[in-house]
């Protein structure tokens, strides 16, 4: 499969972390936790400015999660038809080119689902084949490309597109004042993101690309033991309460390294074969965390740290956010090898390992 490319969509509305702060403070929290408190948390999030699907004064209006799911409804589907159609124009396609539509989201709930919708917008066609993920939260970016993979394998004609929406900003508790919900209200931010990619007959067709199209040689999930608290949401009268264990970090080192190492030997290769990373920028305690664990520095995972302080963490939009920008920003070289990673409820991970075609 060949990754022919990767575009990242933003809601209009854009705010620095101290706007958001406030904000959250006086229209969410009303008095239930200091100023002070909060402010200490996001200014720990490495986060400077974010995107929301609403202006920031709405948000208090919103009267349940029904009023808040229905927000989700109306912008998700115009920020992830905004991706899709980007993404297909990039390389001179169309919606009816497309064989397979995987989508993925945890920050609200559809039914019909967010592809569905899109695919009547858009102009997908009849016989489209959809699969919404729903639930993989974070690692969903990284897992969608691999179960993209998974598809073209067996239909190397085809082209198959990855959406991801995620408004965590819809999600917030109005009256939780726990640890988890001040540290999310700090560090999440809503965007989308789209994949298009192509089976091995059908990239073989295409004109030499302008940028570089990554293949994916391999995929790893990983399912982690006794961490089914570590990361989630718990559902209520309220909508999405945030659960976010501070073991996290702990969990990364724990075993992602481990992981890595022996995906890699089952390729024949070790980290040093490694040229670049494309990491979901989880938070600085979990890059910190990742970095120890992988044995790089902050510069190797540069281009997550910049995505973490210009939009947030996107759940699973940011890994996708991520690789369009080192793809952009910081071509691989021709021929080198890359990592894809990332982490989510379960508590899990995805491997995916990307060749540049020489």
């Amino acid at each position: 499969m060949r990754i022919l490319s990767v575009r990242g969509t933003l809601p209009e509305h854009r705010y620095s972390q101290a706007e958001i702060t406030a904000s959250f403070v006086d229209t969410m929290l009303r008095g239930r936790v200091s100023r002070a408190v909060v402010e200490r948390f996001h200014a720990h999030a490495g986060v400077d400015t974010r995107h929301t699907a609403l202006p920031l004064e709405q948000y208090g209006a919103l009267p349940d999660f029904g009023a808040a799911n229905d927000a989700f409804i109306s912008a998700g589907v115009e920020l992830g038809a905004r991706a899709v159609v980007d993404a297909l124009k990039a390389v001179d396609l169309v919606p009816s080119d497309v064989d397979l539509i995987i989508s993925a989201t945890v920050t609200g709930l559809a039914v019909p689902s967010l592809d569905a919708r899109v695919a009547g917008l858009i102009g997908l066609r009849e016989d489209v084949v959809r699969v919404p993920i729903v639930g993989l939260g974070c690692v969903a970016g990284a897992a969608g490309v691999a179960r993209l993979h998974d598809y073209l394998v067996g239909h190397p004609d085809a082209i198959a597109v990855l959406m991801s929406v995620e408004l965590c900003s819809l999600t917030l508790q109005r009256d939780d004042s726990s640890v988890a919900n001040l540290v999310a209200s700090g560090l999440f931010g809503d965007g989308a993101a789209a994949v298009v990619a192509a089976g091995s007959a059908r990239a073989a067709q295409l004109p030499p690309p302008a940028w570089p199209q990554p293949e994916v040689v391999a995929t790893r999930s990983r399912l982690y033991p006794d961490s089914e608290r570590t990361m989630g949401w718990d559902v209520g009268a309220g909508g999405l309460k945030i659960v976010l264990d501070s073991a996290v970090p702990d969990v990364v080192r724990r075993y992602v390294g481990a992981d890595v190492d022996g995906f890699l030997a089952d390729q024949g290769l070790t980290r040093d074969d490694v040229e670049f990373y494309v990491a979901h920028p989880g938070g600085p305690k979990v890059l910190e965390a990742l970095q120890d664990t992988l044995g790089v520095d902050r510069e190797t995972l540069g281009v997550t740290w910049e995505s973490l302080r210009r939009i947030g963490n996107l759940s699973s939009a940011s890994v996708l956010h991520v690789l369009a920008d080192t793809l952009r920003d910081r071509p691989p070289r021709p021929g080198s090898l890359g990592l894809m990673l990332a982490m989510g409820p379960g508590f899990c991970s995805e491997l995916v390992l990307l060749r540049v075609p020489a």
